[in-house]
């Protein structure tokens, strides 16, 4: 809230510089903000009573952009890559999976392998299991089974993660 839009009847000041002006009334503190030309902005709604400061209200948000601009540069977002295959999938296509998953594990991002099934291939969702667990052991140097393999429909799927060193 700033300037007229301030309702509290007493408030704490602080001014331009960040000195401490005492307590008085909303009135009193706008009338100090319109002397420097600059806005009255409540900082600390909650507090008792509730503090307010005179700043460059444009300016201020402006900063606060900025600041929410920098801290989203500084965050990573991890994807989940998802990688499918067949219960009857040869070695060597199995193997260019595998090398899939790790450049997508290299690269940070999670990765969710998903066994499909169709058809008659529901009869043996039981037996064809152990594909998952020969992905998850031959990534175990540099993954880490975050999610372990769940049976969900026609689907079996599980989630691996970088390893942390």
């Amino acid at each position: 809230m700033i300037n007229e839009k301030i309702r509290a009847k007493e408030v704490r000041l602080i001014g331009e510089d960040g000195e401490q002006l005492g307590i008085m009334t909303s009135r009193e503190a706008l009338d100090k903000a319109r002397e420097a030309d600059l806005d009255l902005v409540m900082v600390a709604p909650n507090g008792k009573p509730p503090v307010c400061k005179i700043i460059d209200y444009g300016k201020y948000r402006y900063e606060l952009a900025r600041k929410e601009k920098e801290a989203k540069k500084k965050q990573k977002t991890i994807e989940i890559k998802e990688i499918r295959l067949s219960p009857n999938i040869d070695s060597n296509d199995l193997n260019t999976k595998l090398s899939a998953a790790r450049k997508f594990l290299a690269k940070g991002n999670k990765v969710k392998i998903t066994l499909r099934f169709r058809g008659r291939e529901m009869a043996h969702m039981a037996t064809s299991r152990h594909i998952l667990d020969d992905i998850a052991q031959q990534l175990e140097d540099i993954a880490v089974v975050e999610k372990p393999s769940k049976q969900e429909g026609r689907v079996i799927s599980m989630v691996l993660t970088e390893k942390k060193s």
